[in-house]
């Protein structure tokens, strides 16, 4: 699949342009080869009637899952340079639980319980950024070369960048849009730090 295509057409659906394509697949698709497919990556996780608190839960939920996604793979591969990669964004995962419960404390003026999130809503914790289950993503990895974990991180990766900016356009207040802006800049930061590996060790 064709992360930096996702991406860009990301970008730019969001910035309001009507008609951008991400090609299924990506180079190899084009030269006639045959891509094999991810798990399922549905970019509408949240129902659009979630409130403030819905949305900072759910978004809680993703970040939990995507952290243990995020070790999983670092144990699972053997190259130095992506195992601290990826056990540097695990860590980066639990920082955005971490903002996301000083949200919620902010827009809802009350501590999160013990039972967070799912005192708020019910969702099953194992699921990673784009609604994908972590057994899943899991299976998916098993077996697979640092360059297909990489690209398949950034389509995740991918999917959370859109959904916080579309996120901060259903959250009110400056600091809750400051928030999603600082989530926004780091989603960016994880992006570029996946594709700089991937240049680093596979382009020509």
């Amino acid at each position: 699949m064709g992360q930096r295509s996702r991406a860009a057409a990301t970008v730019l659906s969001t910035a309001g342009f009507r008609t951008a394509y991400s090609m299924e697949g990506g180079m190899n698709a084009w030269q006639g080869l045959t891509a094999s497919g991810l798990p399922d990556e549905g970019m509408s996780f949240f129902p659009e009637q979630s409130g403030p608190a819905e949305l900072i839960a759910l978004a809680w939920i993703l970040e939990d899952g995507t952290g243990k996604f995020y070790t999983s793979v670092a144990g699972i591969l053997s190259d130095k340079e992506a195992i601290k990669l990826f056990t540097d964004l695990a860590s980066a995962e639990e920082h955005h639980k971490s903002t996301l419960l000083g949200l919620y404390l902010t827009m809802t003026g009350m501590e999160p319980r013990q039972d967070f999130p799912h005192d708020v809503i019910t969702a099953d914790n194992d699921t990673v950024e784009g609604g994908v289950k972590l057994g899943a993503a899991l299976l998916w990895v098993k077996g697979r070369d640092v360059r297909q974990a990489l690209e398949f991180s950034m389509a995740l990766e991918t999917n959370a960048y859109d959904r916080y900016i579309k996120m901060k356009r259903r959250i009110s207040g400056e600091q809750g849009q400051r928030i999603f802006d600082l989530l926004i800049k780091q989603e960016k930061e994880h992006l570029g730090r996946m594709a700089a590996l991937l240049d680093e060790k596979f382009s020509p």
